[in-house]
């Protein structure tokens, strides 16, 4: 139900109070990245997800390492700016908002393309990655608010189709159902608590 991750019990089990989090037995853990690099140790999965190979291994890190401040940090904001301050203030977007935090975004996207992607298949070489899947994912928060960066950019757009075909496509829509929802979102669909959260970080801004 709406704000159910404020309540005691989450708060147990991640004292930051975000989204994701993990609870295995006694052992809780927050960070997506951490959390996914945990679930791929001790499950043993597939070695193309986070390889054995030392520098294939590097460059899924590398990628991990940028894309907090930069895919996640741009994507998020532009998300943020344009589903959610208008919902906070009651206000208009300012255009000017807008152009700003896409140009920021759009900056981020061409060193994407440019140093991880390259002519590359996936991040790590030839096979998909963890690296492809967090920036996937992250990509799609900005596409749920309305701004479709892949149609102008036909090597995104491939690795894109690429990255979905390894996921696999029915998987992938029903995990993004929700973001690709987002930017018909009204004001009551969002905890009370997690208004206050946004208006804080958005309005300081």
């Amino acid at each position: 139900s709406s704000g159910q991750h404020r309540m005691e019990d989450f708060r147990k089990v991640n004292a930051l109070m975000k989204v994701p989090a993990l609870r295995d037995g006694s052992f809780t853990l927050a960070e997506s990245v951490a959390i996914l690099l945990y679930l791929t140790r001790k499950f043993k999965t597939p070695d193309h997800w986070y390889p054995s190979d030392l520098q294939k291994r590097a460059k899924v890190d590398e990628y991990l390492s940028w894309q907090h401040v930069n895919i996640r940090g741009k994507g998020s904001k532009l998300f943020l700016t344009k589903v959610l301050l208008p919902l906070l203030t009651g206000q208009p977007l300012p255009p000017e908002k807008l152009e700003e935090v896409t140009e920021e975004l759009n900056v981020v996207l061409k060193q994407f393309e440019e140093k991880f992607l390259q002519d590359k298949p996936f991040i790590a070489g030839s096979e998909v990655s963890l690296a492809d899947l967090v920036a996937l994912v992250e990509l799609m928060q900005p596409v749920g608010a309305g701004y479709n960066l892949f149609e102008e950019r036909p090597k995104l757009a491939e690795w894109r189709s690429r990255v979905e075909e390894a996921v696999g496509k029915k998987l992938f829509q029903e995990a993004h159902e929700g973001i690709l929802k987002a930017k018909n979102f009204t004001t009551d669909e969002i905890a009370p608590e997690l208004m206050e959260h946004f208006k804080h970080q958005l309005l300081k801004q």
